[in-house]
């Protein structure tokens, strides 16, 4: 990999010559080939897919990376076994593509199979109809052209299922079918594929927002920019410009037109996170509903529940948890569980919004999932739809469409073989995970918890440690962290504020029983080293949290998403002080 080692740091340096770059596109040759807009998956996909080909390359997100449906998602790299039902073998086909692409090349470092167990509730008639439609997923996975990366499925007695989930009711099944996935960290995938991007000489900065696009005549040419972080205003120059802002495509593409425009409806999911003692299994579940479908997902030392699918016509920007639909969650995962789940034991709540094809249709849970590409001004291409497993997919359509309005011969895309940064050495990395423990003094399961999350960066890490030994602590009340990653994130991952290393760069949020109250004062120390942050700031920074923290808390008391969200808006994004 031909990459500049100092353009994989995403930190303070780096983000101020990125803005740098960007201002120098209003003179005479040197505008972008391409301007990306929004910095959830999709977009950080079209950076790295457009960079690749050999294009100059600028994205911007309005907050911080994965801000918004890309780091509230169930962690899940699947090819949607639910829309066989619906005969969408295309759309399954191309997911189990992209997860054995992931798994086996791409990201093999944040991407790993999980088992799951799909229970049979009906003698004989449920069986062979299941089994066959999850037979078709495997067989669909082994003619996607790689490297299934997962093991086949297997069909379970009652006796066996309950050996593998010693938690379910002896008669909440007949039996069961177990198969496998994929999960994945959704928010350190977009880290990852960013600092790839910017590794290949993409301008990446976060905290930058879209107020207007400018225009020559009909066509788009750029985009004026507001920096979060300061307040100032510069323009930037591209021949073409991709808006990949999922939930809010409605209202950025209406900064340009009102025609052809595509139209996307938010929908909430939620997602309760309990401790992994709370009931005993070693696999996880896929429940139906009368909905949709709940998944039980092992997630290290916890377990992640979900998901609901409502409408959502509220704050986007943070959707919030209702009451109502913490009970629901709880309701449907406790008529499958010997011990019921109670509010007690919820340690973490988040909620998403997916940004789904609008249709005419009242019913979230049956708009597409699939995405769509449109050309609504020349110069403007817009991507919306999809889901996390087909992001690469989604973003190499966008640039189809967008190196269509080049004057260039452009490369066709090459991201299916293109590791993210991490990946390259992982296996060696775990290989020798015992004697990187000997070397720097620390316990070999952290190493493999550093491992999971940085790959064969890792040995960053653990210099890091060797030169400071006091980042070799865990932060309180969150003792899977240590204060290392706080500084990385801030060095290397373009971390600007406390809630982006406690809700993304780690989870500790939804992870620690305080919601990493006991940790913010660490943080925002480390961070503030780093930033050049003074005390007053520090403490802007903690107090900020601490009230984040609190509306959320009350936005999951209120019985009702209005209220909820009412009360959860109760704390506007942090600006910093200026």
């Amino acid at each position: 990999m031909s990459q500049n080692a100092s353009s994989k740091v995403l930190g303070p340096e780096q983000r101020e010559l990125s803005i740098e770059a960007l201002k120098k596109t209003t003179e005479p040759g040197q505008e972008l080939d391409i301007l990306i807009v929004g910095g959830g998956v999709v977009g950080a996909g079209a950076a790295l897919d457009a960079v690749t080909r050999g294009l100059k390359v600028g994205i911007v997100e309005q907050r911080d990376w994965a801000s918004g449906t890309s780091s509230r998602s169930s962690k899940l790299i699947h090819g949607g076994l639910r829309y066989l039902e619906m005969l969408d073998f295309a759309l399954v086909t191309e997911a189990l593509q992209e997860r054995g692409l992931l798994i086996q090349r791409i990201a093999p470092h944040l991407v790993r199979p999980v088992p799951f167990l799909y229970p049979l509730s009906k003698r004989f008639v449920e069986r062979p109809y299941v089994g066959a439609g999850i037979l078709l997923y495997d067989t669909l996975g082994m003619t996607s052209g790689n490297a299934r990366g997962v093991p086949m499925h297997k069909h379970l007695t009652r006796r066996g299922t309950l050996k593998a989930a010693p938690s379910l009711k002896d008669d909440a099944m007949v039996g069961s079918i177990r198969y496998y996935d994929a999960q994945v960290d959704d928010a350190r995938l977009v880290v990852n594929i960013i600092r790839t991007a910017a590794g290949y000489g993409a301008h990446a900065v976060n905290r930058m927002k879209v107020v207007e696009f400018l225009r020559e005549g009909e066509r788009v040419v750029g985009a004026r920019l507001e920096n979060m972080e300061d307040g100032s205003t510069f323009d930037v120059a591209a021949k073409q410009v991709v808006n990949a802002t999922g939930v809010w495509t409605d209202e950025t593409q209406a900064l340009v037109t009102d025609r052809g425009q595509l139209k996307v409806r938010a929908s909430k999911g939620i997602h309760l996170v309990v401790p992994r003692d709370r009931f005993q299994s070693t696999v996880g579940l896929i429940l139906r509903t009368e909905k949709s479908v709940l998944f039980v997902i092992p997630w290290g030392r916890h377990w992640i529940i979900g998901t609901t699918d409502t409408d959502w016509k509220l704050d986007k920007a943070h959707p919030a948890a209702s009451s109502k639909d913490i009970d629901y969650v709880l309701e449907h995962v406790n008529k499958v569980l010997k011990r019921p789940l109670t509010r007690e034991d919820v340690e973490g709540v988040y909620a998403g919004l997916r940004p789904l094809l609008a249709g005419e249709n009242d019913s979230t849970a049956k708009l597409s999932r699939e995405h769509v590409v449109a050309h609504p001004v020349p110069g403007l291409v817009v991507v919306a739809g999809g889901k996390l497993t087909t992001y690469r997919v989604m973003a190499k359509d966008a640039v189809d469409e967008a190196v269509r309005g080049l004057d260039d011969r452009v490369a066709p895309s090459c991201t299916e073989g293109i590791p993210l940064l991490g990946a390259e050495g992982y296996k060696a990395a775990w290989n020798r995970r015992h004697r990187s423990a000997d070397e720097a003094g620390i316990h070999v399961a952290r190493v493999e918890h550093l491992l999971n999350r940085y790959g064969s960066e890792t040995q960053e890490l653990l210099d890091l440690i060797r030169e400071r030994p006091e980042l070799a602590e865990p932060l309180p009340g969150a003792d899977d962290y240590l204060g290392a990653e706080v500084v990385f994130a801030t060095t290397h991952e373009g971390a600007r504020h406390v809630h982006d290393v406690l809700t993304r760069r780690t989870r500790i949020s939804i992870e620690s029983w305080d919601r990493g109250v006991s940790a913010v004062p660490v943080v925002a120390r480390l961070m503030g080293e780093v930033l050049g942050w003074s005390p007053v700031q520090e403490e802007s920074e903690v107090k900020h949290y601490l009230a984040r923290v609190e509306a959320e808390r009350l936005s999951q008391e209120q019985p009702d998403d209005e209220s909820a969200d009412a009360a959860r808006i109760g704390v506007d994004d942090i600006i910093p002080l200026r």
